[in-house]
């Protein structure tokens, strides 16, 4: 069942990568909560560290959006739950509007999400050193898909005030420049190998996000930015469960949640809170013992910027070990598999010890070691599901997991590149232990999270 209601949206996309659509999303978040307005912020791909940038800037978690991960259903739903009582969306696409998982199709692109939500979409351009040529490339992404919404243009890297006033005169009322940001690299957020800095590790960055909402505030046309977006009634799904309570809690799954591990989907959150679990975040690195749980849950990060902190923190090691070889479900992706392993081994040849719960050593490397959206396939019965469960995730990794013995490890996913029909074992489980490099999205199959769930109630039990 649809009607005509929702909020106001807007999606800001760019001609590629780098061409500032980060900083526009914060600039215009805080901009518009000077205004009195409650934001709520997406972003479109598989990408964690923008998010923390968001979820810092509005106060509230940002949720991916990824049509390849999630599908067209689950891409409503988190963006109808996560919005609601928002006065705007703002959404961050990912790469260049129409790169997606295919040069051939706009599956997993910004410009698929704009579809779907219905958002009117502002196309982010390096200006610098521009002028009339912007008209060519705004027109030119305009009118590739008449069936994208472009309303307008922001120009980043201006000179000028008088560079923007001729880049605006270059455009036309059908297709504006909204807004642009003049060259401030001294306020550029620092980046790293696998893109920026978490929002954590940001030195003065709310000094940063003023710095953006101020020049925003000046730089920017966002009277009309406001109108493209609340002119238009969007259909919307009217969904009863939103207003519904949240189930009563059954068990409570240890998150860990520090510096060293802070890459998690907020819709896997959000579906294990469904499922009945209470989620209590503990700090590998900070804290002395794990809490009472009945299950962990270890996501992504950067524990081998963290090493010797996670290292030095024996006794929290001892209590996940002790833990995990007594039959607690413990689930680890990337970040988490690493610290599951027996040591990391850092590029300048130190090593530090693990939890050593999987008998391997983790190697970093220089060049990235694997990259892209993949499925995995369970082959035999485990936390997570029966054996043929399916789920979809994304790799991203600079390290190479190397096992020192498979006595009692046994490799649990079958895993099929989105390329290709060629799949390899991975996942690495034992007891009620699994770790992987897949950071998987449970949108993909919503059964998994409540397996996980049914996995830590019976332990409880």
């Amino acid at each position: 069942m649809e009607g005509k209601t929702g909020i106001p949206r807007i999606l800001i996309a760019g001609a590629s990568s780098g061409v500032g659509k980060t900083t526009t999303v914060l600039a215009l978040c805080k901009a518009f909560q000077k205004r009195g307005l409650k934001v709520s912020v997406f972003k479109c791909g598989p990408d964690y560290l923008d998010p923390t940038y968001h979820s810092f800037a509005s106060g509230s978690p940002c949720q991916n959006l990824d049509g390849w991960l999630m599908g067209r259903e689950a891409v409503l739903d988190t963006f109808h739950h996560a919005s609601r009582g928002s006065d705007i969306a703002i959404l961050e696409g990912v790469m260049g509007l129409f790169d997606g998982i295919s040069p051939k199709g706009e599956a997993g692109s910004s410009a698929e999400i704009a579809k779907w939500l219905e958002a009117p979409t502002f196309v982010v351009l390096n200006a610098g050193g521009m002028s009339r040529t912007i008209a060519a490339l705004a027109y030119g992404l305009k009118q590739y898909d008449p069936g994208l919404d472009v309303k307008g243009v922001i120009a980043n890297f201006l000179g000028s005030q008088s560079h923007r006033s001729i880049l605006s005169e270059a455009l036309s009322a059908d297709l504006p420049l909204l807004g642009g940001f003049p060259k401030s690299p001294e306020q550029s957020f620092p980046e790293r190998h696998l893109g920026l800095h978490s929002a954590e590790e940001t030195e003065s960055l709310p000094e940063k996000l003023e710095y953006w909402g101020t020049t925003c505030e000046e730089w920017f046309d966002l009277d009309q930015i406001w109108k493209i977006a609340s002119e238009k009634k969007y259909t919307e799904p009217i969904r009863p469960d939103l207003n519904s309570e949240p189930p009563k809690s059954k068990c409570r799954i240890g998150i860990a949640r520090d510096a060293a591990f802070h890459f998690y989907y907020e819709d896997n959150l959000r579906r294990l809170r469904n499922a009945g679990a209470e989620l209590i975040p503990f700090s590998p690195i900070a804290d002395r013992k794990l809490p009472e749980v009945d299950g962990l849950y270890i996501g992504g990060g950067y524990p081998e910027l963290y090493a010797r902190e996670l290292s030095e923190n024996e006794s929290i090691r001892t209590g996940i070990r002790e833990s995990g070889k007594s039959g607690l479900p413990i689930y680890a992706e990337c970040g988490g598999l690493m610290y599951l392993s027996q040591e990391i081994r850092t590029k300048d040849a130190s090593s530090f010890p693990m939890v050593g719960l999987l008998p391997a050593i983790v190697q970093m490397h220089d060049k990235l070691q694997a990259l892209g959206y993949v499925e995995a396939t369970v082959e035999e019965e485990c936390i997570l599901g029966q054996a043929g469960v399916r789920f979809r995730g994304h790799q991203f990794r600079y390290s190479s997991f190397n096992l020192l013995n498979e006595d009692g490890i046994r490799p649990l996913y079958r895993v099929r590149k989105r390329k290709g029909d060629q799949t390899f074992s991975e996942g690495y489980s034992q007891n009620n232990v699994i770790g992987s490099y897949v950071h998987a999205h449970w949108a993909s199959n919503p059964n998994v999270p409540e397996n996980f769930v049914s996995a830590c109630i019976r332990r409880k039990s």
